[in-house]
């Protein structure tokens, strides 16, 4: 695995979509430039924004920016948005997968419980249902691995047509 160094623009002009799949794109070519494809093998990259009423909330810089980010969640559904690159020398290859979810309403001291775990750093909309936050969830409509950040069926289905799964035996 190679962590990719390209920036995240904060570019809020785009739509949500449109700014998922850019960044998702950005971290595949810059790991791709820098490090090569290997023969027969691949560059996946992969971003994801969580969505609410139109505006990707990106990722907190404070636990304060998490609080008010998980107060504009609580009680509410939102969108959580996927973008999936994959580079492989025969050409690149991409998909978004979105998924639904409500987090249930957070009371005072179920949000001081969660920030000082400090699982929203560095987590898009301040939450990660694949820890401590799965507490914050009431439902999720769509894949869950989409929301954890690397939607399966999206990225089995690219590797598949680029015939680098199943792997061989």
């Amino acid at each position: 695995m190679v962590a990719s160094g390209a920036a995240e623009a904060s570019d809020d002009t785009l739509p949500a979509a449109a700014r998922v799949m850019t960044h998702a794109r950005a971290k595949a070519h810059e790991v791709a430039a820098r490090s090569g494809v290997p023969a027969g093998g691949a560059v996946l990259a992969a971003d994801t924004e969580v969505v609410i009423d139109g505006r990707a909330l990106g990722k907190a810089a404070t636990a304060a920016e998490a609080r008010a980010m998980l107060s504009a969640l609580s009680g509410r559904n939102h969108q959580v948005m996927t973008g999936v690159v994959l580079i492989t020398a025969a050409g690149t290859a991409e998909d978004l997968s979105v998924a639904e979810v409500c987090l249930r309403p957070i009371d005072d001291s179920l949000m001081d419980w969660y920030l000082a775990r400090g699982e929203w750093q560095g987590r898009a909309g301040a939450y990660a249902i694949q820890g401590a936050g799965a507490v914050l969830v009431a439902g999720i409509v769509g894949d869950p691995t989409t929301v954890i950040g690397l939607p399966m069926a999206a990225t089995t289905a690219l590797l598949t047509g680029a015939g680098l799964f199943p792997p061989p035996r």
